[in-house]
C-alpha cells in the first residue's frame, strides 16, 4: 500500500512555471510506474504525464508535450511535474497515480487524493 501525496500547485501567471511533487510513503514506489493527471472544472480527468518505474519511459498528452517534464526520484520515494509556459487552459486540480508499465496513460488504482490545485491567470 502506497499513500501519495500531491503538492506544490499554486496561482500563477501565463508563461510561468511550476513544480509539483508527489510524495510517496511506503517501501515499494520504485516498482511502480507514475503517473499525472488533471480535472478542471466542468471536464473529466484527463491523462497529463506517465513515467515508468526508472525513468526509462515517458508519456504525455499532446496539450503539455514541449512544456511539462515528468520525472521522479525514486531515493526520494518522489514523482514530480515541472510544467513551463503555463496557459490558462492548464487550470485544473492535478492528482498523482500509479499506472499500468505498458501503458501510462492508464491508471492503476481509482482511489485519487486530495490533489493540488493549479491556477494560471491570463
Amino acid at each position: 500500500q502506497v499513500q501519495l501525496v500531491e503538492s506544490g500547485g499554486g496561482l500563477v501567471q501565463a508563461g510561468g512555471s511550476l513544480r509539483l511533487s508527489c510524495a510517496a510513503s511506503g517501501r515499494t514506489f520504485s516498482s511502480w510506474s507514475m503517473g499525472w493527471f488533471r480535472q478542471a472544472p466542468g471536464k473529466e480527468r484527463e491523462f497529463v504525464a506517465g513515467i515508468s518505474s526508472i525513468g526509462a519511459r515517458t508519456s504525455y498528452a499532446d496539450s503539455v508535450k514541449g512544456r511539462f517534464t515528468i520525472s521522479r526520484d525514486n531515493a526520494k520515494n518522489t514523482a514530480y511535474l515541472q510544467m513551463n509556459s503555463l496557459k490558462p487552459e492548464d487550470t485544473a486540480v492535478y492528482y498523482c497515480s500509479s499506472v499500468q508499465y505498458t501503458n501510462l496513460q492508464r491508471p492503476v488504482r481509482d482511489d485519487w487524493g486530495q490533489g493540488t490545485q493549479v491556477t494560471v491567470s491570463s
